[in-house]
Formats: structure tokens, sequence, C-alpha cells
């Protein structure tokens, strides 16, 4: 869903360095995959196209933390007045 994110912490040597990857529009999401010590994280369309990719090496990895955009209740939502009334 729009606005889904991903940060990825990383060791650089000396210090840290944080990517994060968004789902840019709507209808896409954000998937993460470790495969053979490579840590992979997708924007991914409705369909199944990867649109970008960010790759890490495993074991430089830190922190992976997936913060999803917070989703309404149906109920919670406001309810619409008939605008012919």
């Amino acid at each position: 869903m729009k606005g889904d994110r991903v940060e990825i912490v990383v060791d650089a040597g000396d210090t840290t360095r944080t990517y994060e990857v968004v789902a840019s529009r709507a209808g896409r999401r954000v998937e993460t995959a470790v495969r053979r010590g490579v840590v992979e994280v997708s924007e991914v369309t409705r369909n199944g196209t990867v649109v970008r990719t960010a790759r890490f090496m495993a074991t430089r990895v830190l922190a992976l933390v997936e913060q999803p955009v917070p989703r309404e209740e149906p109920s919670e939502r406001p309810l619409r007045e008939d605008p012919k009334s």
C-alpha cells in the first residue's frame, strides 16, 4: 500500500547508514527477502513486477524495520452525508 516503508540500517565500517524503500504509488507494496546471504528489499506493483530493488550483504545489516501505514477500520471512517439532503 502507498506509504508502506522498510528501513535498513547497515554497518558501513566506522559508522552506520540508514536506507529506506517506500511504496511510492497506490497499489504498490514493499517486500523483503533473505537469500544466500543477501537481503533484498523490493518495491513491487500489484501484478508482481519489481520496480526497484535494494540489496545488502546480510552480514552488514544491523536492523530491518518494516513500517506499514496505519489502516483504518471501516467502523472508524466518518460517515458520508448524502449531498441531496
